[in-house]
C-alpha cells in the first residue's frame, strides 16, 4: 500500500528527502546538548574553570543554533512535500474517477468518492508529514538518547529496559482496539455525505413537503453514530496519556533515586559513582526518551487513521473500469446507423435477484439519418437501451453496432464525440451560458453557438437576459427554468455536430408548441443525423420513421405510427388516452 502511494510524491520527492535528513541532524544536535551540559557542570562550574565554562558555553550555543536551523528547515520542507503529495493524490483520484464507467461509479456512492477525495486525502497528507518529521525524529531521538544514556552509565540506563516493554505492550493493546473503530467511522462518514448531498440537491422538494424535521432527524442519527464511534475510540486512546506520564515519572523517580545514591557514592569511589552533571543529563535523556515514545504512539494513532483512509484511496485508484478502448481501436465512425443484435443487459454480472436482466433479446436496425421514437412505461428500460450506444454501459449479451462496427471496437473518445445525449435531468455547470454551450465544442464560433441555440429554440429567451450569452448560470442551473435548461442542453449537444443525437425525454419540460418547433428544426437542419427520441408524449414521436414500444425490457412492437395503431394495443391505448385528455381539455376551454 505504501509503495502504491509513494509514487504520487512525484516532483516533491526532494522535499520528502530533505525533511528527514534535517530532522535527524536536529535530533543529533539536541542529543549533544545534555552531554555538553554535563561537561559544563562537571569540568567548568564544579571545577571553577572559566575557560572550560566559556568553551562549553560556546559549544552549547552552537549546538542550539544548529538545532534551530535544522528544525526551521524541516518545518519548511515538510508541509511543502506533504501538500504536494496530497495534490498529486487528489489529481490522480479525480482523473481516475473521470475514466470510470457508470458501473464503477455505481459501485462507489457520490458521497463516498467526495469523502475519499477530501477527508481521506487530508488524513494521509497529515500522516505523510508526520512520517517525514516525527516518524524520523522519534526513533532517532530514542536511539541517540538511549545510546548516550548507556554511554554515561550502563547500570542506571537499565531502568529504561524495564519500563519500555510495559509501555510498548500498552500502546499495542490500545492501537489494536482503536483501528476497527476508525474503519467504521469512515464508512459512516460516507453515509453522512450522501445524506447532506441528497438534502441540498433536493432542498426545494424538502421544503415543499415540509420534511425538514425528517431530514434533520436522519442527519442527527448518522451524526450521532459518528459521535458515539469517535467517543468509543477516544475512550480507548485516553489511556495513552496517563500510561506515558506514569512511565516517564517512574523512570525519573528511579533514575533520581539510584542516581543520587551513585553521586553520593562517587565521593568515596569514582569508579562506581556518578557526577552531578551526568545525573542531570540522565534525567534530561529520560524526558527525551519518553517524549520520543509518546511521539511514536501519536504516530501509531495517526497511522491507524491514515491506514483506513489509505485503503479507501487505494480502492479508488485500483478500480479498473470495464469499459476501455481496445488495443487497436477504430478511430472513425462511418455513419449514424445503429444496430442492436440479440442484446441482453443487466447492471450486475450476478444473475441473482440484483442481476435481473433489464433488456432481453433486443434486435433493432436503424439507418443513418432516421428519426426513431422510443415509448414505454416507467421501468421499461428505455434509458438503459440508449445508454448502450455511447458505451456508458456494455452489453451483457449480443452487441451494439454504430456505423457497422461494434461499439466495443471503437476508441471511446471517438465514439462519444459522435454520439450526443441530452437527458431529462441534464446538468448545467456554474459559469456563463456561453461557457456551458462550449462544452459541446470548445472551438465553436459565435455564429455556430447562435445557430445551435436557434435550432434548440433557446436563442429567444437567451437574448432577453440582460447579459445575453454571458448570463451567469448558478451551479446546477438553478436560476433558469426546467424548459430553459433542457433547451440549453439540447443546444450544447448540437454543437458537437454528432452523427447520432439521443434525446432521453429531454423536452418533457417544454410546451407542445416548442416541442414541435424543435422537432421541425431537427428535420430541416439535421437530415443526416440519426435522431433517437425517448418521450412520454406520442405527439413527440408520431412522425418518426420508426417507433419502438418497450415493455419490461423487451420490444413489444415496432413500426410507424399507422402500423402501431393497428398492431400494438399498448401504443393504441396510450394514444387514445392522450388524445382523449387533449380533446377534453379543448372542450373545457371552449
Amino acid at each position: 500500500m505504501i509503495k502504491k502511494l509513494a509514487k504520487y510524491i512525484g516532483e516533491y520527492k526532494k522535499y520528502a528527502i530533505m525533511t528527514p535528513i534535517q530532522v535527524i541532524l536536529e535530533s543529533f544536535m539536541e542529543i549533544m546538548i545534555p552531554l555538553i551540559m554535563a561537561d559544563l557542570i562537571d569540568k567548568g562550574i564544579d571545577a571553577g574553570d572559566m575557560n572550560a565554562i566559556t568553551k562549553y558555553g560556546i559549544m552549547l550555543l552552537g549546538a542550539a543554533f544548529l538545532a534551530m536551523i535544522f528544525g526551521v528547515g524541516a518545518g519548511r520542507t515538510a508541509p511543502m512535500g506533504s501538500a504536494g503529495f496530497a495534490k498529486n493524490l487528489r489529481q490522480a483520484m479525480f482523473y481516475k474517477v473521470q475514466g470510470y464507467s457508470f458501473a464503477s461509479i455505481d459501485k462507489f456512492s457520490t458521497g463516498s468518492i467526495v469523502t475519499r477525495l477530501t477527508t481521506d486525502v487530508t488524513n494521509v497528507q497529515q500522516a505523510f508529514q508526520m512520517m517525514t518529521r516525527i516518524a524520523m525524529r522519534a526513533p532517532f531521538m530514542l536511539i541517540f538518547a538511549l545510546s548516550a544514556a548507556f554511554s554515561i552509565n550502563v547500570k542506571l540506563a537499565l531502568v529504561f529496559t524495564a519500563v519500555l516493554p510495559v509501555l510498548g505492550v500498552g500502546i499495542y493493546l490500545i492501537m489494536s482496539r482503536v483501528h476497527p473503530i476508525f474503519e467504521i467511522v469512515f464508512r459512516t462518514y460516507d453515509k453522512l455525505n450522501n445524506v447532506v448531498q441528497e438534502n441540498l440537491y433536493g432542498m426545494r422538494v424538502v421544503k415543499s413537503f415540509n420534511r425538514q424535521d425528517y431530514e434533520t432527524e436522519k442527519f442527527t442519527g448518522i451524526s450521532g453514530k459518528i459521535y458515539k464511534d469517535f467517543s468509543r475510540a477516544e475512550k480507548n486512546m485516553a489511556f495513552m496519556g496517563p500510561l506515558m506520564q506514569f512511565s516517564m515519572y517512574v523512570c525519573i523517580i528511579l533514575i533520581a533515586w539510584f542516581g543520587a545514591r551513585m553521586v553520593v557514592a562517587s565521593g568515596n569511589n569514582e569508579l562506581i559513582g556518578l557526577t552531578t552533571g551526568q545525573l542531570m543529563s540522565m534525567i534530561t535523556y529520560t524526558t527525551q526518551i519518553l517524549m520520543s515514545l509518546m511521539m511514536i504512539s501519536m504516530i501509531f494513532l495517526m497511522m491507524i487513521m491514515a491506514r483506513a483512509s489509505a485503503e479507501r484511496i487505494i480502492e479508488i485508484l485500483d478500480e479498473e473500469s470495464e469499459i476501455k478502448s481496445p488495443a487497436e481501436p477504430v478511430f472513425e465512425v462511418a455513419d449514424g446507423s445503429v444496430d442492436f443484435e440479440n442484446v441482453g443487459f443487466r447492471y450486475t454480472h450476478d444473475e441473482g435477484a440484483d442481476g435481473k436482466k433489464v433488456l432481453d433479446n433486443i434486435n433493432i436496425h436503424i439507418k443513418s439519418g432516421q428519426t426513431v421514437g422510443i415509448l414505454g412505461g416507467t421501468g421499461s428500460s428505455k434509458s438503459s437501451l440508449v445508454q448502450l450506444i455511447p458505451r456508458l454501459y456494455d452489453v451483457t449479451e449480443g452487441c451494439v453496432k454504430v456505423g457497422g462496427v461494434d461499439v466495443r471496437d471503437y476508441d471511446i473518445e471517438t465514439l462519444r464525440n459522435q454520439v450526443a445525449m441530452v437527458l431529462q435531468k441534464n446538468v448545467l455547470f456554474s459559469g456563463t451560458i456561453r461557457e456551458n454551450l462550449l462544452w459541446g465544442n470548445e472551438n465553436a464560433t459565435e455564429d455556430e453557438i447562435r445557430h445551435a441555440c436557434h435550432v434548440a429554440c433557446a436563442g429567444e429567451f437567451i437574448e432577453k437576459f440582460e447579459d445575453g450569452y454571458d448570463t451567469h448560470i448558478e451551479q446546477g442551473g438553478t436560476n433558469v427554468s426546467g424548459g430553459q435548461k433542457q433547451r440549453l442542453c439540447i443546444a450544447r449537444a448540437l454543437l458537437k455536430k454528432p452523427k447520432i443525437l439521443i434525446l432521453d425525454d429531454s423536452t418533457s419540460a417544454v410546451d407542445m408548441k416548442t416541442d414541435a418547433m424543435i422537432r421541425q428544426a431537427f428535420a430541416e437542419e439535421m437530415a443526416d443525423t440519426t435522431k433517437i427520441i425517448i418521450a412520454q408524449r406520442i405527439s413527440s414521436v408520431q412522425d418518426s420513421d420508426l417507433i419502438i414500444v418497450l415493455d419490461d425490457g423487451k420490444i413489444e412492437s415496432m413500426g410507424t405510427h399507422e402500423e402501431l395503431m393497428e398492431k400494438s394495443s399498448i401504443y393504441r391505448e396510450v394514444y387514445e388516452s392522450q388524445n382523449k385528455v387533449t380533446e377534453e381539455g379543448g372542450a373545457d376551454h371552449e
